[in-house]
């Protein structure tokens, strides 16, 4: 008897061990590096706007990135991959598909729980929101940027860097979508957009607001995204190497519309028109959308304002246009490029603006 009883205390021992190793234990966490800003060296510390590539130097690699950062290690076990090493400015969409298909890869096929991109910021709010239609997985992938080099006085990137490790290797991040990291800021890949050319604040949520704050490098969620995302989709890009071709119109006082011409002549399967107000447009502008969705073509009637909503009205849905819904135009142009994957119905991608 007195041996079973010192049995029963071995296996509870045993039992109470192995529950402070498995809540020590920490994530496994992949950094996908594709470059920018935070991989970017400048010529002296007030070098905050030229850098780079632009005074001939080299960018950083990830490991190189991983190492100048060893506070990120605090909160998982890191593995680092360079996906590509390019400005965001000059990214194409065949990087962004093998962006995609990596990471879905790595959800697949590996212990990978959640993954950080490191990215530039000119175009980061694209990457982010095609990502969130793309990515099959609940665990959180998580955006971060900086907009100064790592040499420049007072740089963003480190910090910015473990606040993304952070709330990538934190369970209150799953589910939520594709998210933003910058500044202290939460965002959803939906709401964020850039609105300063310099500023560290520049990443904001004008209609939405933010999901939440890192402080001390804990996630601190006050809301959470509605529309659907990543394995909610429809979309597929597991087999896809190319998207269609989508243009856009910036719509300005007395605009005609030769643009819209010339896009439909060069083969696009779609064209966001940026108009003023409530997706307003001179009669120019709006002839030559009336002509393009005659020829097939899908329009989507957006706004330049950089807030707000463009509802359906009776005049767009008997014209047969999409409405942007409060979509930006250049998330726009994501969306639509990923639905005529899927269709070229105009109701049905009405359908999906609202939606997602």
């Amino acid at each position: 008897m007195k041996h079973i009883q010192k049995s029963e205390e071995q296996q509870e021992n045993w039992m109470q061990q192995e529950q402070l190793k498995e809540r020590d234990k920490k994530p496994k966490i992949a950094i996908l590096a594709t470059g920018g800003t935070i991989a970017s060296q400048g010529r002296n510390s007030l070098s905050l706007t030229d850098y780079g590539s632009s005074q001939g130097i080299q960018p950083v690699g990830i490991e190189a990135l991983i190492k100048a950062v060893p506070e990120i290690n605090q909160f998982a076990d890191i593995v680092g991959e360079q996906i590509y090493n390019i400005g965001s400015s000059k990214l194409s969409f065949e990087n962004l598909l093998a962006l995609a298909k990596r990471i879905n890869r790595l959800f697949e096929t590996s212990e990978i729980e959640g993954i950080v991109v490191t990215h530039g910021t000119d175009t980061l709010e694209e990457t982010a929101y095609f990502l969130n239609l793309v990515i099959k997985s609940q665990n959180p992938v998580v955006l971060v940027a900086s907009m100064r080099p790592s040499t420049g006085l007072s740089a963003d990137g480190p910090l910015n860097l473990v606040n993304a490790v952070a709330l990538a290797a934190s369970p209150s991040a799953k589910n939520k979508g594709v998210l933003v990291c910058m500044n202290d800021q939460i965002s959803s890949a939906f709401g964020v957009t850039k609105t300063n050319t310099t500023n560290t604040g520049a990443f904001q949520c004008p209609d939405t607001g933010y999901l939440g704050y890192m402080q001390n490098a804990v996630p601190y969620f006050i809301s959470a995204p509605l529309k659907k995302h990543t394995y909610q989709t429809e979309f597929d890009v597991s087999d896809l190497k190319t998207l269609p071709r989508v243009d856009v119109n910036y719509t300005t006082l007395d605009s005609d519309g030769l643009l819209i011409d010339a896009a439909v002549k060069i083969g696009a399967s779609g064209i966001i028109n940026a108009g003023v107000g409530h997706s307003n447009m001179p009669e120019a502008t709006m002839n030559s959308l009336m002509e393009a969705r005659k020829r097939g073509i899908v329009i989507v009637v957006g706004s330049r304002t950089g807030s707000g909503m463009v509802t359906l009205t009776e005049k767009f849905e008997k014209l047969d246009f999409v409405t942007a819904m409060m979509h930006s135009v250049q998330k726009a142009r994501i969306l639509l490029m990923l639905a005529l994957t899927v269709t070229d119905e105009s109701r049905e991608i009405q359908r999906m603006f609202e939606e997602y």
